[in-house]
């Protein structure tokens, strides 16, 4: 039987749940604990997702303890800062943003601002990994292990949200993988963090689908 927050709406329905999942960074309720029961159902839900030869790999590292929490929020910021300095590649853009998505973009840095200042207010803290390690990978292995943990952490994504719960999918302290690591525990030489969830209650729940290109903008049909 699914658990769900005492206050929580009932169920969705699929297409609901998955249009109105929506990185939650601002409504994230600060100061009201997250009963483990609820994270728990939300693991157990996303380990029924797809995962190369069924091998199972994956790992989720749970964090409530507040000092750890700290210490994880420390690593977050500093890691954020130094992906946002250092020069990267950057992704070829077949088209220009139109005023909305520029707007849109505005509004998101803004609110990952606000996580990037209270992480460590967030009273749950996931950590996704995988077995092995990605390092030289061909990008065809390299693709094939990353396809085996991260439609897991989508459905815990999903599961959270049809519980009441908000969750933002974050991966800036990746830059600094192996301090996170040692906070943590994790054994870096044979397994690969893939993200960090935080989860929470959310402030309402009257998320709404996105604002998105139409289908037949993106849709290729045969080919190009």
């Amino acid at each position: 039987m699914l658990a769900i927050a005492e206050d929580a709406p009932p169920p969705h329905d699929i297409d609901d749940v998955l249009t109105t999942t929506r990185a939650v960074r601002r409504r994230l309720d600060l100061g009201r604990p997250v009963d483990p029961a609820l994270v728990r159902g939300c693991i157990s839900v996303a380990l029924q997702a797809p995962t190369g030869g069924n091998d199972q790999g994956w790992n989720f590292v749970v964090v409530d303890d507040v000092e750890r929490r700290a210490a994880i929020a420390d690593v977050f910021r500093a890691a954020a800062v130094e992906y946002a300095q250092r020069e990267r590649p950057r992704r070829p853009r077949l088209r220009e943003r139109t005023d909305e998505e520029r707007a849109t973009r505005k509004k998101v840095m803004a609110s990952s601002a606000y996580l990037f200042e209270h992480l460590h207010e967030v009273p749950v803290h996931v950590i996704p990994c995988i077995e092995g390690r990605v390092d030289g990978m061909p990008l065809a292995d390299a693709a094939t292990t990353f396809a085996s943990i991260y439609p897991a952490v989508w459905s815990f994504m999903l599961a959270a949200r049809a519980r009441g719960l908000g969750s933002s999918l974050t991966t800036a302290h990746l830059e600094r993988e192996a301090e996170m690591a040692e906070i943590l525990g994790i054994p870096n030489d044979a397994v690969t963090q893939v993200a960090l969830i935080p989860v929470a209650h959310t402030v309402g729940t009257d998320f709404r689908p996105a604002s998105r290109r139409g289908v037949d903008e993106v849709v290729h049909w045969n080919e190009w």
